[in-house]
């Protein structure tokens, strides 16, 4: 499996350790900022006062800094449980520190800023309907100050206020956007699971149906067959019975194979017990042509071209498309011979099979069997063609890319 990505700094640190930290960035800056820098005079009303000095707080101050600070650690605890209950103690602390120890007239931005930190994560983790919640108390502890202001006759500034509404607004719709951004990758990454699964459960279909099909056309020719000359020829029902035993024991055996593998891969064992049998491919061909025979249809394969290793994807759709095709041959056609030509290119595998039938193309639309190989070849990008022939019997046509390395 693949190994998990790291965890980046923002998601080891927890939200209120954020808050916390925002809020002290934030006071301090407040404070300095208080201090007249060289070149710079005391500003006009609305500005810092001249007579504030950080580093000599009265007691009255240095209370309220206390308690601004113990609302802070209340807001941090309760920040991932109690957003809303959160969100209000950190308006309350910035109200604090606004007409305790900086001495302004207004809600500066930088006393806004944990509030703006902490409103993000909660439109980041929490729905909608919460984080909208959770904005009400920062927007109304903005608007409540303001009302006051103007109601005790006190001059208010509309510049600071509209930049802190903005960061608000902003915060939330960061923490949304993150929020809509992972919920939609969780969807992809579940509809990819569930797309590799169905694919899984097809792959597995078309297996069980190439393998079983085979098998079971075959048994039920030779029982028959055995049915019939049971009485008058002995003989020829044990070489029925007998190639009946070998089927059923081999398509038993694949079973198992199929099973153990998908055990192995539920537990995460694959490899790791014996021997693995490889799958099945064009070196198979001869054993089909020999159990074919045994069913009483005759199977002439012609091989063209250089042979060599294909991939293994290649071989085994080549040799499920051979098998699956004349399973079709000796349970629709209605004839006792075909004809296979696998035909080795540098860039390609070509696959016809051709029998001299009624060429009534039964197997079409009503099983799984010419789905399964026109699915088998569209996933390789070849291309697939089957139907009748005009001089009479069926042509069933696939040709495979190969890659060049191969």
């Amino acid at each position: 499996m693949p190994a998990n990505p790291p965890v980046t700094l923002l998601h080891r640190v927890k939200p209120g350790t954020w808050t916390a930290l925002a809020w002290g960035v934030s006071t301090l800056y407040s404070f300095v900022v208080q201090i007249r820098w060289p070149g710079e005079s005391w500003g006009a009303w609305g500005e810092k006062s001249p007579s504030a000095d950080p580093f000599a707080m009265r007691g009255r101050e240095e209370v309220l800094l206390l308690c601004a600070a113990a609302l802070l650690c209340c807001a941090c605890l309760l920040l991932t449980r109690r957003p809303l209950g959160s969100m209000t103690l950190l308006v309350l602390s910035a109200l604090v520190l606004t007409n305790g120890p900086f001495h302004t007239t207004s809600i500066a931005p930088d006393q806004y800023l944990p509030v703006s930190v902490a409103l993000c994560f909660v439109a980041a983790a929490r729905p909608r309907r919460t984080s909208l919640f959770a904005a009400g108390p920062a927007v109304a502890g903005l608007l409540g100050y303001v009302g006051v202001r103007l109601a005790l006759g006190l001059r208010v500034g509309t510049s600071v206020e509209a930049v802190v509404l903005m960061m608000i607004v902003v915060a939330w719709l960061i923490g949304n956007s993150y929020r809509q951004e992972r919920a939609h990758t969780e969807q992809m990454r579940t509809r990819i699971a569930e797309q590799a699964v169905t694919a899984e459960r097809l792959r597995i279909a078309r297996e069980l149906h190439d393998m079983v099909a085979h098998s079971i056309g075959v048994v039920a020719i030779q029982a028959g067959a055995a049915k019939r000359v049971i009485d008058t020829q002995p003989e020829g029902a044990r070489r029925a019975l007998g190639v009946i035993e070998d089927t059923s024991r081999e398509t038993l055996a694949g079973l198992r194979r199929m099973l153990g593998a998908l055990h192995a891969a539920e537990s995460g064992a694959a490899g790791s017990g014996a021997a693995e049998k490889p799958l099945a491919g064009l070196g198979d061909v001869d054993r089909l042509v020999e159990n074919v025979r045994n069913a009483g249809v005759r199977v002439d394969v012609e091989w063209r071209g250089e042979r060599r290793p294909l991939p293994p994807e290649v071989d085994l759709s080549a040799f499920r498309i051979i098998q699956e095709s004349v399973t079709n041959v000796v349970k629709h056609s209605g004839t006792q011979q075909c004809r296979v030509s696998v035909v080795f290119r540098p860039a390609d595998l070509s696959v016809v099979i051709v029998d001299s039938g009624s060429g009534s193309g039964r197997g079409e639309g009503t099983g799984y069997g010419i789905a399964g190989m026109r699915d088998r070849v569209k996933l390789l990008n070849g291309d697939f063609a089957v139907g009748p022939r005009p001089e009479g019997g069926y042509r069933v046509t696939a040709r495979l890319p190969v890659p060049m390395e191969v």
